[in-house]
């Protein structure tokens, strides 16, 4: 069986006697390092880590006060546990001493029995505060991996019920995928400049980008003859298509009522909800303006229409980029947040090489 390994405790006194003694004390039961001064004290610590420290207050050159003062602003030595063993027995030396960080004051003459008992007791709570620690540690960890688990579950879903849409609305294809990295240049860039950044700051980016891919999720309630009908829709076909925004949200709400993913589901009701609403009041479904538009379908409603703008349809050619970037800014205070434009005047050259790089 293998030797239980010694705790070690330095004993810091400028009295060869005391140290003796201690040592003697404590030898039988610690691996005890006994020296006779602050600057010892110091030179030890570079090499070894002790489990206590033993200190006496009343040294020349560096007191005892002055020693745990410098253990405690040191990173590297302001866990060890100090004791305080001093023939300084008032109780306002015995507070000072604990209120620089001491987890006790013993003072001299002492009886080794109570020092040894002492020492025990402090050292099994160091221990059991030790255990909690890595207990501590161990759940911190186990929650992070169970909460990455649902998080990746969480992604999954919403990923496929995305692509759902994007089989069936053929004419759109990866219109999901560039949407939600424009998205992200565009709040990356709002976060740097700082504006709605109040705001913003509230939000999960990770969850608000995952949740934006739902922003279309109503079209599964649209039928294919008016999905992907290969021409321009009729005035009838068109109330009708718009009619995905609300049934957007119903199919979330729905979602909502058998899962935990709240917050996720909640940004994504108003993307869906929201993203065809403009500035000035002339949108659908709810004819929202300005700032009672949600934060989060004004910023939807740039991506989105950008993606539209740039990619083919059955009803329109594709713009190039410098005429979609226009057609964005001319709408500034009219189909959009002028607030938001003056930051995609910024981006436009990086919206430009998504739509280049993830072009269907």
């Amino acid at each position: 069986m293998l030797e239980k390994k010694k705790h070690i405790i330095m004993l810091v006194d400028d009295n060869k006697a005391n140290l003796t003694i201690g040592k003697s004390i404590l030898s039988e039961y610690y691996d005890v390092f006994a020296l006779p001064s602050a600057d010892k004290l110091f030179e030890f610590l570079k090499h070894v880590i002790p489990d206590l420290i033993l200190l006496d207050i009343d040294m020349p050159g560096m007191n005892g006060y002055e020693t745990i003062t410098l253990l405690k602003a040191d990173k590297m030595y302001q866990e060890i546990p100090v004791i305080f063993i001093s023939a300084k027995n008032s109780e306002s030396d015995q507070y000072e001493g604990l209120n620089l960080g001491a987890i006790d004051y013993i003072t001299k003459p002492f009886a080794p029995p109570i020092l040894l008992k002492r020492i025990e007791n402090h050292l099994l709570l160091q221990r059991q505060k030790a255990n909690l620690q890595d207990f501590n540690n161990n759940l911190i960890k186990m929650v992070k991996g169970k909460t990455h688990q649902l998080f990746s579950l969480q992604n999954a879903i919403i990923s496929n019920m995305a692509e759902l849409v994007e089989f069936r609305d053929i004419v759109t294809g990866r219109h999901i995928s560039r949407t939600q990295k424009y998205l992200k240049k565009l709040m990356d860039q709002l976060m740097e400049d700082g504006v709605y950044a109040q705001e913003m700051l509230l939000w999960d980016m990770d969850v608000i980008l995952l949740s934006s891919q739902l922003h279309d999720i109503g079209k599964i309630t649209i039928s294919d003859t008016i999905l992907n009908k290969p021409g321009k829709l009729t005035v009838e076909e068109t109330v009708i298509m718009r009619t995905h925004s609300q049934k957007g949200v119903e199919v979330i709400e729905k979602i909502e009522h058998s899962t935990k993913f709240s917050d996720c589901l909640e940004y994504a009701k108003l993307f869906a909800g929201t993203h065809h609403e403009k500035w000035n009041g002339s949108g659908y479904p709810n004819r929202l303006a300005g700032e009672n538009i949600p934060l989060e379908g004004r910023i939807m409603a740039v991506a989105d229409v950008y993606d539209a703008l740039i990619s083919i349809r059955p009803y329109k050619k594709s713009y190039s980029a410098e005429e979609s970037a226009r057609i964005i800014l001319d709408g500034s205070g009219t189909h959009f947040d002028p607030t938001l434009i003056e930051t995609f005047k910024k981006l436009k050259d990086e919206f430009a090489a998504i739509a280049v790089k993830y072009a269907d």
